[in-house]
């Protein structure tokens, strides 16, 4: 049975919106990227925080949006990115843990999301991920797919055509500072020769400077690193450590 999506708003574009210069497209270029993971920051001084990680050598913003029913935690939603785009033209890579991502792309969208992920399992998109892929992609936005660690990887196969990037979850999605499950890799290695040379393969959980290196062997393009870089003391060594293994 095919999922039934509503109709799709328009994302209008409005005076002040920031426009992504190309040199900021992270599907420009080839090299691997490390993406600070937002969840993992000081919430009382989050700016600061952002700008402290991208400019001790972070890539671009990953932001999770959790809805406390897809995932058993809640955290925030677009209003906070929203509020931050205005102070960073960086990439957004918005990952949405949550049961209706397409009911709440556009909003995301209209907020500053440049890429919009979303779960194969989600209640609203898991009889057919390859329409949700298009219809999100239709509000101007690249558009991710990933799964769960106990989900096949064949679950992503139907949409793999029209997206521009897979998600490897390497911990259960929820909660940051897990540990890297190393198991996950395999999915990896199955999907990236399926995968187009402007697709993109992204890991999330238990990045840092010990697991970096066996992720990107495993074909991995971007990182996303939260607990090993907002925790580190010396966030630029902790950049640096990880570019090591890349």
């Amino acid at each position: 049975m095919a999922a039934r999506f509503g109709p799709l708003r328009a994302v209008p574009r409005r005076p002040g919106d920031v426009t992504l210069s190309p040199m900021n497209d992270p599907f420009r270029v080839h090299q691997p990227k490390i993406l600070p993971s937002i969840l993992s920051a000081d919430f009382s001084r989050l700016r600061e925080d952002c700008e402290n990680v991208l400019s001790a050598g972070g890539d671009f913003l990953h932001i999770d949006v959790m809805d406390g029913h897809f995932v058993p935690n809640i955290s925030f939603a677009a209003p906070v990115f929203k509020w931050l785009r205005k102070h960073f033209d960086c990439f957004f890579d918005v990952h949405l843990m949550i049961d209706e991502p397409v009911r709440y792309a556009p909003d995301m969208v209209k907020a500053g999301a440049n890429n919009v992920t979303f779960h194969a399992e989600a209640p609203e998109v898991k009889h057919d991920v390859a329409t949700a892929a298009k219809t999100i992609a239709k509000l101007g936005c690249s558009v991710g797919i990933t799964i769960k660690p106990g989900t096949p990887v064949e679950a992503v196969y139907p949409a793999l055509e029209f997206v521009d990037l897979v998600l490897i979850m390497s911990v259960e999605p929820g909660f940051g500072g897990q540990k890297f499950m190393p198991e996950m890799l395999e999915k990896a290695r199955v999907l990236k020769p399926k995968l187009r040379p402007n697709q993109r393969l992204e890991i999330d959980g238990g990045i840092n400077a010990d697991t970096i290196g066996e992720a990107r062997q495993a074909g991995i393009d971007w990182f996303v690193v939260g607990s090993a870089l907002f925790d580190a003391p010396d966030r630029v060594g902790a950049v640096k450590a990880m570019r090591k293994h890349l």
